[in-house]
């Protein structure tokens, strides 16, 4: 039988490596102690600082837009300059392989039976079926394993996963970004 002072002298050697356990863990990264957390961004996030999309647009021509036919000549060679503007606009490159959580809309890319594989974020309703779409850095191309149910698409969503600055162009709208999504849930 072990007296009091035995089972302490033998309980110590656990105790110690609890104690550096605990001490290894308290110094660990965020990202290695909650590997679940997300960083939560807005569409603002998405643009770097000193960005301005209205300097693409003045810089298009000082004429009034409303005043332009929607067939003319004038009118389709400004909308091809603002959409190459759009497909060049910078993205925040110290995102690259951060995981995210982002709100948006859905736009539908790739889906079969009221299930999506491969849709356009978007910040608003809209965006992408109407034309000119946004900004490239306002658009991320999203791909996920698990199908999400179509009947949700005019609902905004939450997107969580791991965003790449990789652009991905199609004809719907380019996107600056691309993120394989681990979750997709209603906002």
């Amino acid at each position: 039988m072990f007296t009091r002072q035995a089972r302490k002298t033998r309980a110590l050697p656990a105790t110690l490596a609890a104690a550096a356990l605990c001490a290894a863990l308290a110094s660990s990264s965020p990202v290695a102690a909650a590997p679940d957390a997300a960083r939560e961004l807005g569409w603002e996030d998405l643009i770097p600082s000193g960005w301005d999309p209205r300097a693409d647009l003045e810089s298009l021509g000082g004429e009034d837009l409303q005043d332009l036919s929607d067939g003319s000549d004038r009118a389709l060679e400004l909308l091809d300059a603002y959409r190459e503007a759009a497909r060049s606009a910078p993205v925040v490159t110290e995102l690259d392989g951060q995981r995210i959580r982002i709100p948006g809309y859905m736009v539908p890319l790739e889906f079969e039976h009221m299930a999506i594989w491969e849709f356009l974020l978007v910040p608003y309703f809209g965006a992408c079926i109407h034309v000119p779409p946004p900004p490239a850095n306002q658009i991320v191309y999203v791909t996920t394993e698990d199908s999400y149910p179509m009947t949700n698409v005019f609902k905004p969503v939450w997107v969580t996963g791991v965003i790449t600055t990789q652009a991905h162009l199609n004809e719907v709208g380019d996107a600056g970004y691309t993120m394989e999504a681990m979750s997709i849930e209603l906002y």
